[in-house]
């Protein structure tokens, strides 16, 4: 499937995993809407834990997706993205306040822990099979811009090895823990969150892409106030605190 179909299918399906309404039953003007990059699952879902508010209903999903669904008309009040692009996008087009940077990732090379693969080589043999995001996630980009730094020879090898374009990083950990495939590039944080069942592989530092995630909220949004609170705790206090927990580094230039 094309990108931009596989896009609109995931967008009509409603296929957003919704987190449980956190600490509180009240209706939903008094949710916090929070709209993230699947990467953010675990340090966001215990963060929201600790707000002193009544509830938080997140979408996870890829980036590219829930920005898609902004353009569209849907107002969270808040966009946290694994990319810088997307929410300097929707900023340019007037649908979301300045964006903030708030965490920085790693791109890794995952594989399960019993794996004899170390490196890179091994994937431009025969029968080996790769998983990486498909190219308008910001995890397939970031992937695309480490395989382009490869010397042609291997990258072609390499690229040939790819069976699965996933539209998120949830897409690519269960294709790894199902051994549907050898071997995937992902964030070294979701390789943290899989406790020992994936094993991370640090590539080269000339094939390492800048990952920087952005927050903004958005414009028309419900509760403009407790979004802006929320992009707060993101860069000191409880969020912070939740981030860093879980492998994400400082946002570059802070």
């Amino acid at each position: 499937m094309k990108p931009a179909a596989r896009r609109a299918a995931l967008l009509s399906a409603g296929l957003l995993l919704i987190a449980p309404s956190l600490g509180g039953c009240g209706g939903d003007s008094q949710r916090l809407e929070v709209s993230a990059a699947a990467s953010l699952r675990e340090a966001f879902t215990r963060y929201a834990r600790q707000l002193k508010r009544d509830s938080v209903r997140f979408s996870f999903a890829g980036s590219d997706a829930l920005a898609a669904q902004i353009e569209q008309g849907v107002r969270p009040d808040v966009f946290a993205s694994a990319s810088r692009q997307l929410p300097d996008m929707l900023y340019a087009k007037g649908l979301v306040a300045r964006p903030v940077a708030f965490a920085a990732n790693r791109l890794v090379l995952a594989v399960p822990r019993d794996s004899v693969i170390t490196g890179l080589g091994p994937l431009e043999r025969g029968g080996v099979s790769v998983a990486v995001g498909a190219p308008t996630v910001p995890v397939g980009s970031y992937a695309a811009k480490a395989l382009a730094r490869l010397a042609p020879a291997q990258r072609r090898a390499l690229v040939a090895n790819i069976r699965d374009r996933e539209p998120d990083v949830i897409g690519i950990v269960g294709k790894l823990l199902q051994g549907a495939v050898d071997a995937g590039l992902l964030y070294a944080t979701d390789v943290t969150a899989t406790k020992g069942r994936l094993r991370a592989i640090q590539l080269p530092p000339r094939l390492k892409p800048e990952i920087a995630y952005e927050a903004a909220v958005v414009k028309g949004a419900a509760h403009p106030a407790e979004a802006r609170t929320f992009i707060s705790g993101l860069l000191r206090g409880a969020g912070r605190a939740e981030l860093l927990r879980d492998g994400f580094l400082a946002p570059p230039g802070r």
